[in-house]
């Protein structure tokens, strides 16, 4: 009896020895376990809703459409920092341009008829008129992209369509001014972004919208 139990004895030791020389080896040599199972912090796909999602089934021709929804929508582009520059006619830019006729065949003498000044032509108020580079592609679908140089002059009274540099809470932002004409002679007004991407902007009943000038150009480099 008393063999067996010494021999018991000596295999329950054996296998505590062995067990701890190979974790031993297993730290030693840097290899992590992995533990698979259970709750993992920051695990799992992430969700731009942050609530429970539902399986659902719609037409095929309705995917894209439900995903364009779906998809998010970059905040609105207000800044409360710009730089403006002004504008300064010190010299005159007279560019010559033909007079072409409709068979496309003309001389060089035709070639400088006439002659255009840019200052005149691009700047109708050099003293109210100011340039701003461009931060936002929330005007694309108008031909305003991103560093477009823009003019913007002051002294136009803006009205339902034009493009306009406002000014909401101290913070600016390009978009396309709207007035709908309401019941009771009432007009609504909204700043309406030429980008889908880009939110619309209406004003809640405490905001004070003002319009600070009117785009008039875009000089855009081809190259």
């Amino acid at each position: 009896m008393l063999a067996i139990f010494l021999f018991a004895w000596f295999f329950a030791s054996l296998e505590k020895v062995t067990n701890s020389r190979l974790k031993m080896k297993v730290e030693d040599s840097g290899i992590i376990k992995h533990q698979h199972g259970g709750k993992r912090k920051n695990a799992g796909r992430k969700t731009h809703y942050q609530e429970k999602t539902v399986v659902m089934r719609v037409p095929e021709s309705k995917v894209l459409e439900i995903k364009a929804w779906l998809k998010p929508k970059p905040e609105d582009d207000l800044s409360q920092k710009i730089e403006l520059q002004a504008i300064r006619n010190q010299t005159a830019l007279n560019i010559p341009y033909p007079a072409i006729p409709d068979d496309y065949s003309f001389t060089d003498q035709d070639y400088t008829e006439d002659f255009i000044d840019l200052n005149e032509y691009l700047v109708h108020n050099p003293l109210s008129t100011f340039v701003l580079r461009v931060s936002s592609l929330s005007m694309k679908n108008a031909g305003i992209d991103l560093d477009d140089q823009i003019l913007i002059d002051r002294s136009l009274t803006a009205g339902h369509g034009d493009i306009v540099l406002a000014l909401i809470h101290n913070e600016f932002t390009v978009k396309r001014l709207m007035k709908e004409k309401q019941q009771r002679a009432q007009t609504k007004i909204w700043l309406k972004a030429e980008n889908p991407d880009y939110p619309d902007i209406y004003l809640r009943d405490e905001e004070q919208l003002i319009i600070w000038g009117v785009v008039t150009c875009i000089l855009k480099k081809l190259r």
